[in-house]
């Protein structure tokens, strides 16, 4: 049903505002073409009549005598040449029409608008446009003459222009029929042109309802390389990555529960072995010791679970002051020291006694180092090596923690350092550690680089900007 609206309102807008414009702009140019007609021919007519009137009178200018004068306008009259289109007429001080170029007397009712006209004339001239009596649709023009023959005072032409009409009403049908034929290629083109439009568009309505409904598996079929092409192929990368984002959400899910679950059962039994026990102090030991390190492991997981969820919410906040960057550094290396010994792996630090100072927060860079120490020292088997150095680069203090351990495969380098993303599963962690450790290097103004390959190890970069 949503479909069908979209397709309805974008048919809709279409012919109201593109198909409807065309219309009216051809229905606009098809009144202007057929005014522009008229005035052309009618103006053409009248030309052509004043020309004839303005030969005739010159010719009877010639003349100063009333015989030769009547004489002429006899010979005039009765010589004219274009008697089947114009009729011409000579006529009397009384206004009776005396003489015909055809022959014949006209009606007493026939209309003399233009002659009372002409008679009242500054200019001795007069037009007029009327219907006869039979529908004949007719147009005159009278010229008053110098007066020396009383009844010749005025010649009248007359020539009907329902030819004129004619040319006029073939000239608006056909100007309609190509406008017409324009209006329906542009309908057929532009319904089709919509359709491709609103295809696509359905298509995309109904797998977006499906992403809604958390079904990423569909995927828009492209059916041309331009803009909705390009949409489609939008679409579908975002579905490939929230698919993604999906799967890793749930892995996330479950390697949290089992972090959480593996360090609370640890703490359950020895608490209930604790209280059960008889008064043994080494075993005691032992189990508070357990105890201890996975108190510490949960509250290093809720902690980092609650910095991300800060960095989120943009409410992480930095203490930035001036540091000595090794100091945190060896206090992190030594943290690890002796963990990374009873795992058979050894740890080596190579640090100069000086570098240059950096202006940051001092907690939260010793986080960085020890969640990168603590990923070396967990992908790395026993009888590896985790190498810790600290140098000068430039104007940058570059931390470098290398292993020998397990390595990530370049697949899965660039997502490492995204939320969630975990490239070994074998190994404990929630895969949020790595991401909270570069958003706090990154609001340092500084970066992490990681380099690995599968069964060699893994180094990772640390830069970070000195004062």
């Amino acid at each position: 049903m949503a479909a069908f609206k979209i397709k309805h309102s974008i048919t809709k807008r279409w012919l109201l505002n593109s198909l409807g414009i065309v219309v009216l702009v051809l229905l606009i140019v098809v009144v202007v073409a057929v005014i522009i007609a008229n005035s052309y021919y009618s103006t053409t007519a009248r030309r052509y009549l004043d020309s004839r009137m303005e030969n005739i009178t010159l010719d009877l200018s010639k003349y100063t005598t009333a015989s030769g004068y009547r004489a002429e306008v006899r010979n005039i009259i009765e010589s004219f040449t274009d008697k089947d289109k114009y009729e011409l007429m000579a006529i009397s001080s009384t206004g009776e029409i005396t003489l015909t170029s055809s022959g014949f007397q006209p009606s007493s009712s026939l209309n003399m608008s233009d002659y009372e006209a002409a008679k009242t004339s500054k200019e001795g001239y007069a037009w007029a446009e009327f219907t006869l009596p039979s529908g004949e649709k007719v147009l005159s023009y009278t010229v008053m003459l110098s007066g020396i023959a009383p009844e010749y005072s005025a010649m009248r032409i007359m020539t009907t222009i329902n030819a004129i009409d004619i040319q006029l009403l073939e000239l608006g049908v056909l100007l309609s029929l190509i406008a017409l034929a324009i209006v329906a290629l542009m309908l057929f083109s532009g319904l089709y042109f919509v359709k491709s439009i609103v295809i696509p568009v359905r298509q995309i309505s109904e797998t977006a309802r499906s992403y809604a409904e958390g079904d990423f598996s569909e995927r828009i079929e492209k059916v041309k390389d331009d803009e909705l092409g390009e949409l489609c192929d939008a679409i579908n990368y975002m579905a490939t990555e929230l698919e993604n984002t999906d799967k890793i959400k749930n892995e996330f899910i479950s390697s949290v529960s089992h972090e959480l679950r593996t360090p609370l059962t640890a703490i359950k039994g020895w608490s209930e072995t604790l209280c059960d026990m008889d008064n043994d102090p080494e075993t005691f030991q032992k189990g508070m010791r357990v105890i201890s390190g996975e108190t510490q492991r949960l509250s290093q997981m809720v902690e980092e679970l609650l910095d991300f969820s800060r960095i989120q919410d943009g409410r992480f906040t930095l203490h930035k002051e001036t540091m000595d960057i090794l100091a945190e550094l060896e206090d992190a290396v030594l943290i690890y020291t002796e963990r990374a010994k009873s795992l058979g792996i050894e740890m080596v630090y190579n640090g100069p006694e000086m570098l240059p100072f950096v202006y940051g927060d001092r907690s939260r860079l010793r986080q960085v180092f020890i969640n990168i120490i603590d990923n070396a020292v967990k992908y790395s088997n026993a009888g590896g090596r985790v190498t810790v150095e600290a140098l000068q680069v430039k104007s940058d203090v570059v931390i470098l923690i290398s292993d020998t351990g397990v390595g990530i495969a370049a697949e899965d380098l660039p997502k490492i350092k995204t939320k969630f993303y975990k490239a070994n599963h074998t190994r404990r962690g929630s895969g949020i550690g790595l991401a909270v450790a570069n958003e706090i290097v990154e609001m340092h103004g500084g970066s992490i680089i990681i380099n690995s390959e599968i069964g060699k190890g893994t180094t990772v970069q640390i830069s970070l900007p000195s004062l």
